[in-house]
């Protein structure tokens, strides 16, 4: 064999190695992805298609750690929206499964009969959807929410629902661009 050949056959073995190590990386680690829309703000900012100067966050999604323990309560999670083909959500956890979730009308988040402290929410919740009944998550779903409370399509909405823990692609784990914002996320 001459030297040209072995040459191109070890280049070409190196570059199958590194498209397979991406792969695997891509598929069973972590993966980048960017957020869209108002949602999860002021904690994660979305690109806006009326402002093409404002850039949304890029985000690496860890796809390990839920391999390993369960879903915490405040995780920010990335699930895939079931109506859409390659539409991604990226919300907030705040009930567990086997929780019972009720939002009264003074926009106050109720598990299993107790009043929720946290700091999440951008603003009071002005319709708390379809959580103004009490709402029984199953052994494996989970309830979420927008940061942006009131501008945030989650499981208070019908079309997003309760989310099934098969669903949960991974928690958003590294904010990578902007720069100026650059670092690990806050979940609790």
């Amino acid at each position: 064999m001459s030297d040209f050949k072995k040459e191109l056959l070890s280049t070409g073995l190196y570059i199958l190695g590194i498209l397979l190590v991406t792969y695997l990386i891509i598929t069973f680690v972590g993966q980048r992805t960017v957020v869209h829309g108002a949602s999860m703000e002021p904690t994660l900012i979305g690109t806006d298609d009326n402002d093409p100067d404002k850039t949304g966050d890029n985000l690496i999604v860890d796809k390990l750690t839920y391999r390993f323990r369960d879903p915490a309560r405040f995780d920010i999670i990335v699930f895939p929206y079931r109506y859409g083909d390659k539409d991604y959500y990226i919300k907030r956890i705040i009930g567990l499964p086997g929780e019972r979730v009720r939002i009264d009308t003074e926009g106050n988040i109720y598990i299993n009969g107790e009043i929720l402290r946290e700091g999440y929410g951008k603003e009071v919740i002005q319709n708390p959807g379809v959580a103004i009944e009490e709402i029984q998550l199953g052994i494996d779903e989970y309830f979420v929410m927008g940061d942006n409370r009131n501008n945030s399509a989650d499981s208070r909405d019908p079309r997003v629902g309760n989310i099934k823990r098969s669903d949960i692609i991974g928690r958003a784990f590294l904010r990578i661009w902007p720069l100026d914002r650059f670092g690990v996320l806050k979940h609790r």
